[in-house]
């Protein structure tokens, strides 16, 4: 009798499943299904360049059913919810999926609604988000003619997708401003929970840096509690203010409304999940991947490309009857647009934090870790057409999925500390 694989959401990690999966399995053998509410494939790193012009619509869609392989049962529907004890999946039209094996990949979504005030009557008008197609074209539309005052970029909390791109956009402002003989007029600052520019201590002190030497101010430890639109303001839960006159906000970040019926997440609806074995933590044949999940790691697209190694070969184990042996390490690297044609590059792990050095290869590169280098930037810039062509589609990539030491380097300071 045919088994069958049901995967949910076709972005990233769904659709690097489907395509690995389908080519290791008999399609007489196993039916896969991937499900997802719609057929735009967005780039989603992408929607950080539509703001300033770098790119446009069109250099962020494509058609998801361009990535799918051969041989898979591809339906475009809301999920209403799952009911894991029973191996099914609910669709919004109450047709049932039956499943032998689930892989949760329905990723996480802005949710501005979930702060009081924020998508009011400014809503898209001074209030801005680039995390949706919608939120980035609409900012791209109000720079154009913008005449400058206080810009803030707000994080609502933690954790979000893409952790280092409101730092990218506040660099490609402070250069943007800069090439429309503006940034006089451009007060730039960073408002956020965290106590540093970003979570890891070496990497935040060299990002701190950076937005110091671009004359970018930073609020931390703010944890925004309301908008106020009529005075144009963000007010914490302890009563502080910042004023602007455009704001951009990462609203808080949850999974899809469907986890949280399906009573399988945590309360921002990520289901808590082995950081190691990516099998849920809840169902022995449910299996999580990308921002889905509830891990220590970043919610980035190459983790998701790094999980999906790791994750195929412990589907491969459990279909066999085998235990589980393939250990994610929480690896992740970024490529970190800092403007005027350069970039910096992170990667790390679950136990170390990003270190400078060269990647990938030691000595040679051509990529430097936190540091400043035009190579940087063309990664950044050419990874677009390796995300296309090679990464969505499942094929293999010279980068192993577990972090390597190999061209790494504990800064002088910190090595005394440790």
């Amino acid at each position: 009798m045919m088994k069958r694989i049901v995967i949910l959401g076709a972005g990233t990690a769904g659709t690097i499943m489907a395509n690995k999966l389908r080519k290791a399995l008999k399609p007489g053998d196993w039916s896969i299904t991937i499900v997802d509410k719609e057929e735009t494939h967005y780039y989603q790193p992408g929607f950080l360049f539509i703001p300033f012009g770098i790119y446009g619509k069109q250099d962020v869609i494509k058609p998801k059913r361009q990535f799918f392989p051969k041989n898979i049962e591809v339906i475009i529907s809301e999920i209403d919810r799952i009911a894991p004890d029973v191996n099914k999946v609910y669709l919004q039209n109450a047709d049932a999926l039956d499943y032998d094996f689930l892989v949760v990949a329905t990723g996480t979504e802005i949710c501005p609604e979930e702060i009081e005030g924020m998508k009011e009557e400014l809503w898209h008008k001074s209030i801005f988000d680039f995390y949706t197609l919608e939120g980035a074209m609409a900012l791209a539309d109000f720079l154009k003619t913008w005449e400058g005052g206080k810009l803030v970029l707000n994080i609502a909390e933690m954790p979000i997708k893409c952790p280092v791109a409101p730092l990218e956009f506040l660099f490609l402002a402070d250069d943007f401003f800069r090439k429309k003989n503006m940034r006089d007029k451009v007060d730039i600052t960073l408002v956020t929970p965290l106590d540093a520019a970003f979570t890891k201590p070496i990497a935040a002190r060299e990002l701190g840096d950076f937005m110091e030497k671009k004359g970018i101010n930073i609020v931390t430890e703010f944890n925004i509690g309301r908008v106020e639109n009529e005075e144009k303001k963000i007010v914490s839960w302890d009563e502080r203010e910042v004023e602007f006159d455009l704001l951009v906000t990462i609203p808080t970040n949850m999974g899809i409304k469907a986890i949280e019926r399906s009573e399988m997440g945590d309360e921002l609806n990520f289901i808590p999940t082995d950081k190691h074995t990516l099998q849920s933590n809840g169902w022995e044949n449910v299996f999580v991947i990308g921002d889905a999940t509830d891990l220590p790691s970043s919610k980035a697209g190459s983790v998701a490309h790094f999980q999906a190694d790791i994750l195929f070969e412990n589907m491969m184990s459990a279909i066999a009857g085998k235990p589980l042996e393939a250990n994610f390490d929480g690896h992740a690297n970024c490529f970190i647009e800092s403007g005027g044609g350069k970039g910096l590059l992170i990667d790390f792990n679950y136990e170390t934090e990003p270190l400078p050095g060269k990647f990938p290869f030691p000595g040679i590169g051509p990529f430097a870790l936190l540091k400043e280098t035009r190579m940087n930037h063309l990664g950044k810039m050419g990874f677009r057409w390796l995300y296309w062509n090679m990464l969505i589609k499942g094929r293999d990539l010279p980068l192993e999925p577990h972090m390597s030491m190999a061209g790494k380097y504990i800064p002088e300071e910190e090595a005394e500390t440790v």
